[in-house]
This record gives C-alpha cells, sequence and structure tokens, in this order.
C-alpha cells in the first residue's frame, strides 16, 4: 500500500489525495448506514485523465478501489470496506453542453441532478429523471445503478434516457462511447454494460442525457381508493384517457399514509374521512387550460365508475407540494422510526397486492411488534415496504425474510436502489445460475484483478 501511496502522491495535487486524520467521516457509508468503515486513502481526481491514471495504478498494484458519488444509495455499495480507496467523483462536475435542437445534455458524473434539471429547465427543456435525493445524487451514480424515481411510468427508467457515456476500465483504459444519436445499431451498444453495473465493471466519467420538451401545465390529484383492485383497474383506465400524459401514479397503503401524518405534525390530512388506500396522481400537458379539462375529465368519469371513492384536484403548485410532501414523507419516518428493514422490490402490477397483504401477515405472525408500512410507484411495478419491530437484533431475520418471500413470487429483489453488499446474498432470488454466472464471466473479463467495487452486487 505504501509503495502505491508515494507514487499516487507523485502524480496527483495536494487537493487530490487525503490520508488518515484528513478524510472526513462522511466517506465512510453512505445512506444506508450499514458497517461505516473509513477508507484507507481517499482520492479526488479532477477529471477523466487523471482518474485513468490512478486505476492504472492500482490496477498494477492490485489495490481495491470503492467509487463514491453522491453517497445517497441505500444497497451499502459506496461504503468502503477494509482495506479498500475510496475514489470520489465530486470534483468532476459540470454541464458540458446542451443541444437544444437534438434535445440533449453532456455532462461530468459527479453533476448534481438537481443541477441538470435547472439547466435544462433554463432552455425549456426537462430533464425527466428525478427522485427525492436529486439535490445530492450525481449523474454518474444514477447511470451506474439505473435510477428510477416518480417519472418512470411515462419515461422509462434511467437507462432510457442515456443516448451515450464515457467510462474508465479497472485498467485505465478510457471508453469513449459519448454517442448522442437516437438511432446508432453499430456493432454493441457498450453502454449499457456500465448502466446499473454499480461500478462493478468500470467508472462512468460522462453520461450524454435524452431531453424533452418541458411540458406548459403540470395537474395533481389526491384521491382515495376501496381495494387494490380498484387501483390496478383505474391504472389502465387512466392510460387510456390521458395517455403518455400520466407521469404520476404513486400509491400509498393506510399504514403508511396514516404513519406520516401521526409523524409529520406539519402536515394534515386533506380527507375527513379514513380510505384503505391513498392515490397520487400527476399528468402533464402542453396546454393549461385543454390540459386541466382532461384531466379533471378522467377523474370524474371514473368516480361515477366507482373506481374512485374521493378526489382532491391540486388548485395551486402549493396544494401539489402539500400532496407530494405526504408521498415523501419515508424521509422523516426513518429518522423516527428506529431500525428497518428499509426495501424497495418489483413484482407484476396485478400480484402487488396479494403479495403485500401475505407479506404483512406473515411477518407479523413472526415476529411481535411488528409494524409494516407500504407506498409505492406501482405503475412501474415498484413497492416500498419498510418493517420494523423497533429491536435492531431483529432487522437481519426480516430482511432474509422478505428477500425469500420475493423469490418465492419471482419478483425482483431491488427494483430500484441496487444489490450493493446487503442484497448481494440474494440474488439467486431473482437471478438464475446461468444469469449470474454471466454475470461473473463478465466481471472477470473487465475487471480480472477484481478491485472495482469487490464483493459487490456478485
Amino acid at each position: 500500500m505504501q509503495t502505491l501511496i508515494d507514487r499516487l502522491v507523485q502524480t496527483l495535487d495536494k487537493s487530490a489525495l487525503f490520508l488518515g486524520d484528513e478524510i472526513s467521516e462522511k466517506y465512510s457509508v453512505d445512506w444506508s448506514g450499514a458497517d461505516p468503515c473509513k477508507p484507507a486513502a481517499l482520492l479526488k481526481p479532477k477529471n477523466t485523465e487523471q482518474l485513468s491514471s490512478i486505476m492504472a495504478l492500482c490496477h498494477e498494484h492490485e489495490q481495491p478501489v470503492v467509487i463514491q458519488g453522491g453517497l445517497t444509495g441505500l444497497a451499502g455499495g459506496a461504503t468502503p470496506q477494509p482495506g479498500e480507496v475510496a475514489i470520489s467523483l465530486e470534483r468532476m462536475q459540470g454541464i458540458e453542453e446542451i443541444d437544444t435542437t437534438a434535445m440533449t445534455m453532456t455532462a461530468q458524473a459527479g453533476t448534481a441532478l438537481q443541477v441538470l434539471q435547472e439547466a435544462a429547465a433554463e432552455q425549456d427543456l426537462f430533464m425527466p429523471l428525478d427522485l427525492g435525493a436529486r439535490g445530492s445524487c450525481n449523474i454518474g451514480g444514477n447511470v451506474a445503478t439505473n435510477a428510477g424515481g416518480t417519472e418512470v411510468i411515462r419515461y422509462g427508467m434511467t437507462r432510457s434516457l442515456v443516448l451515450g457515456l464515457e467510462a474508465v476500465l479497472a485498467d485505465g483504459t478510457v471508453i469513449n462511447a459519448m454517442n448522442k444519436m437516437v438511432k446508432n445499431n453499430s456493432g454493441y451498444d457498450l453502454k449499457h454494460l456500465f448502466i446499473g453495473s454499480e461500478g462493478t465493471l468500470g467508472i462512468v466519467t460522462r453520461v450524454v442525457i435524452q431531453l424533452q420538451p418541458k411540458l406548459k401545465s403540470s395537474h395533481t390529484a389526491l384521491c382515495a381508493l376501496q381495494d387494490y383492485e380498484s387501483v390496478t383497474r383505474l391504472l389502465a383506465e387512466l392510460k387510456r384517457s390521458l395517455g403518455s400524459g400520466l407521469t404520476g401514479f404513486e400509491l400509498m397503503w393506510d399504514n403508511y399514509y396514516d404513519k406520516v401524518l401521526e409523524v409529520d405534525t406539519r402536515l394534515q390530512n386533506p380527507f375527513t374521512q379514513a380510505h384503505p388506500f391513498y392515490l397520487l396522481v400527476e399528468y402533464k400537458d402542453s396546454s393549461e387550460t385543454a390540459g386541466r379539462e382532461r384531466f379533471e375529465s378522467a377523474l370524474f368519469e371514473q368516480i361515477e365508475a366507482g373506481l374512485i371513492t374521493d378526489a382532491l384536484i391540486a388548485q395551486s403548485h402549493q396544494d401539489a407540494a402539500r400532496f407530494w410532501q405526504i408521498r415523501d414523507g419515508i424521509g422523516e419516518l426513518l429518522q423516527v422510526l428506529g431500525p428497518v428493514s428499509n426495501q424497495d422490490i418489483s413484482l407484476p402490477i396485478s400480484e402487488l397486492g396479494e403479495f403485500s397483504a401475505a407479506l404483512e401477515s406473515r411477518l407479523k405472525d413472526r415476529y411481535s411488534n411488528m409494524a409494516v408500512l407500504l407506498f409505492g410507484h406501482i405503475g412501474d411495478n415498484n413497492l416500498h415496504v419498510v418493517a420494523y419491530t423497533g429491536r435492531e437484533e431483529d432487522k437481519a431475520d426480516i430482511n432474509r425474510d422478505i428477500m425469500l418471500m420475493i423469490g418465492e413470487h419471482r419478483g425482483a429483489i431491488t427494483a430500484e436502489h441496487g444489490v450493493g453488499v446487503l442484497k448481494r446474498d440474494f440474488l439467486d432470488q431473482s437471478r438464475s445460475p446461468s444469469e449470474i454466472a454471466l454475470m461473473k464471466t463478465l466481471k472477470m473479463a473487465m475487471d480480472p484483478k477484481g478491485i472495482l467495487n469487490p464483493r459487490r452486487v456478485i
């Protein structure tokens, strides 16, 4: 290690290399909070060339590295393990180009998602990716984890937005696949090797993102429904009546909805009666007047059909923000609930209702004082499960029980947070032996010394 450090000192300026007490605790753990560990050294390259030099040296010395972006991951993937060097991309930030004709944006990996959103808006364009950590997460991390968020039902996961990228391999080789064209079938589309690979196959350094026109109006409603069957039928009906303008379909079970209002006393329940399900619907249109009429008409039609029990339509941006505060209340909850199993999973939409009921029943049968909170994007198969007893010693067992039940139902153990370290041992619940074998083959081919984010994903 010392020989490598000496060579890094010769290669890097002082602002790029930190040792011992110079390393802030910030770099010891990601948002998962799991098993903090200070890295053996912290490196902050300022550009792709410097990162390439770092990786060439680490490869030569067989030094394991962990890649860090905004540290907003929830799977432990960016948390250092003993003996690892941390490479933070936070200095590699900035927007290089916005092409308003092609509607593309080229940015460095360390740029915060919110910066990209605001820059696109200034050009009357729209950055389709959005999630709660927008102010902290970086676009490189979004790409590396194939982030989802609240716009997936219309625009897809991050994978659907990336036209091209640049990446540094384990040995320092730079892969320049900065394609800006929607159509390009010239051989293998190599960007997909890195999107969703969680930094195990290469380090994403620059990205070309496909933007969209900025729509002129946004309409939001909070709806109450009587059962999960009504939810799935309503989704189908709204897709027919609102088409691609349906951008949000966020479902909250009453256990989650009620808990948020209980914990966050700044919020008030906009309904006068209790309901089993609460649904946040968002619709965007190019016309303010026509869009509102279409949105309200679609909702009223489903109220008359009996699918919606009650509905509150936001009359202002402030109303919409208050509705979203309830949906986004998970941040407040996690600060006060103590040790929780916080899972994001996927199943076919038609099975989510039955699965959630069976999961809650099984967990309450196995653990005393068990509480289960359920919410999710639903329109893209994604369910979030927060389960807790208040006892730290139960957390690992609860995690295992949820993962195994997902395997029984042939679902996905992670919908958008990634596998990282925390779900690595359960990958076989969602992937076949042949799939995992191929993943290992790719890892061995691209990182033969196993130094890139080792012991993560596989």
